[in-house]
């Protein structure tokens, strides 16, 4: 197999069966657009909430590589916000809302979903085999909670109505 000289990171010929250097990817692309949702977040206090996830996110990176580097009070810290979000939001959300709104909300609901993918790529890597970090699983599962938190927050905010979304399938 060719390997280019200018490859633009070294594990991305690895194995496919391989999902360490998926979930980095997915972290990686998952710190980005946290980032770009930090540029355009106006409140500075949310700036640097999303600014310190971010940070996190990259620290846990590497974790199926190397080791779990974040700490307990990290998780514990953004289960706490999540939650806080999700009370802020009482009375608001009755069933599934459609991931839409103002731009921010709706960036927010696409970290939403790129955090469950990381979870499903988790779960797939642990079916394999491999022994994940628990705090691991948790900070990925929350992830998800706290961007749909603060889809919510952002439309609310904004004056944007959530609308529900009914399937015809449930």
């Amino acid at each position: 197999m060719y390997r280019s000289p200018d490859e633009a990171y070294p594990f991305l010929a690895d194995e496919p069966q391989d999902l360490r250097c998926d979930f980095e990817l997915l972290t990686d692309e998952l710190a980005s657009l946290t980032g770009l949702l930090a540029a355009k977040t106006e409140e500075p206090a949310l700036r640097e909430e999303l600014l310190w996830l971010d940070e996190m996110i990259y620290h846990a990176n590497p974790t199926l590589r190397t080791r779990f580097t974040l700490k307990p009070e990290e998780v514990e810290a953004l289960r706490e916000r999540t939650e806080l979000l999700m009370r802020e939001a009482a009375g608001t959300v009755h069933r599934f809302v459609l991931p839409q709104g103002c731009e921010t909300a709706a960036l927010a609901h696409v970290l939403r979903v790129k955090a469950k993918v990381l979870v499903r790529l988790l779960y797939r890597h642990i079916h394999q085999g491999h022994a994940t970090p628990e705090g691991l699983i948790d900070f990925c599962n929350l992830l998800s909670g706290y961007f749909f938190g603060l889809a919510l927050k952002f439309n609310r905010n904004a004056r944007v109505e959530e609308e529900d979304f009914v399937s015809r399938n449930y």
